[in-house]
């Protein structure tokens, strides 16, 4: 993490030693897939540069707290023509990441290992088409209630970044869903409620079944809920 930067987050970012491949790979394969912030902050970052020279032909998604990756590069493989930002604070999840990105050999991933805020703020207005925001919400009592990434304005950030008609899709535990739908249907600055089910998308065979996304469809219960918002 950039020490300039203010300390937006809370809660561990090293879990145990990183094995020497998973440090190697910290080492060598994310600094070619980080997405580096402009040094004035005035600037916007520019995704074609970002993406090899050119932007993505289907668009640029972000996916705030991928996790171990599995997400993340899953979506990178069935969408090749979409240039993903992944954002997770949590080194150990990084390393994951890179791992199944190296397996995988998707090239359209870009990284970055902090507040998923901080790139946020650093987009450019109505520059994504879709988003994720996968469990982000640990914190249950209420007086930690200040620490959730979804507020309002986050919110109102996340809505200027959307293209009109885009999806944002979020997904916690049934026992945190019903205050983040809450926070979500009450938004007033252009993201609607358009869906709310049970259950995950389908797991395709021989795919990792750690993911929570596809955990129903190896027939193990979940209990998770989908909620999908668009920009209007």
């Amino acid at each position: 993490m950039d020490e300039g930067r203010r300390r937006t987050l809370h809660g561990r970012r090293r879990g145990k030693k990183l094995r020497a491949g998973q440090q190697s790979l910290l080492d060598t394969l994310l600094p070619r897939l980080l997405l580096a912030l402009p040094a004035d902050a005035a600037r916007k970052i520019d995704l074609a540069r970002a993406f090899g020279g050119r932007l993505p032909t289907d668009g640029v998604w972000l996916e705030v707290g991928f996790g171990a990756g599995e997400h993340l590069v899953w979506q990178a493989e069935q969408h090749p023509g979409v240039g993903l930002i992944g954002c997770e604070p949590y080194l150990n999840g990084v390393a994951k990441c890179l791992a199944h990105i190296e397996r995988t050999g998707v090239k359209n991933i870009r990284l970055f290992a902090d507040d998923a805020r901080f790139v946020m703020a650093a987009l450019p207005p109505r520059s994504l088409s879709r988003a994720f925001v996968l469990f982000p919400d640990p914190w249950p009592k209420t007086r930690h209630h200040k620490r959730r990434f979804v507020q309002r304005e986050t919110l109102d950030t996340l809505a200027g970044l959307m293209i009109p008609g885009s999806g944002a899709s979020a997904r916690d535990r049934r026992s945190e869903l019903p205050a983040l739908d809450g926070r979500a249907c009450l938004h007033p600055s252009g993201l609607r409620m358009a869906g709310r089910t049970s259950g995950g998308l389908a797991r395709p065979a021989g795919r990792l079944a750690a993911d929570p996304l596809r955990a129903k469809d190896a027939g193990r219960p979940t209990g998770r809920c989908f909620l999908r918002l668009v920009r209007r």
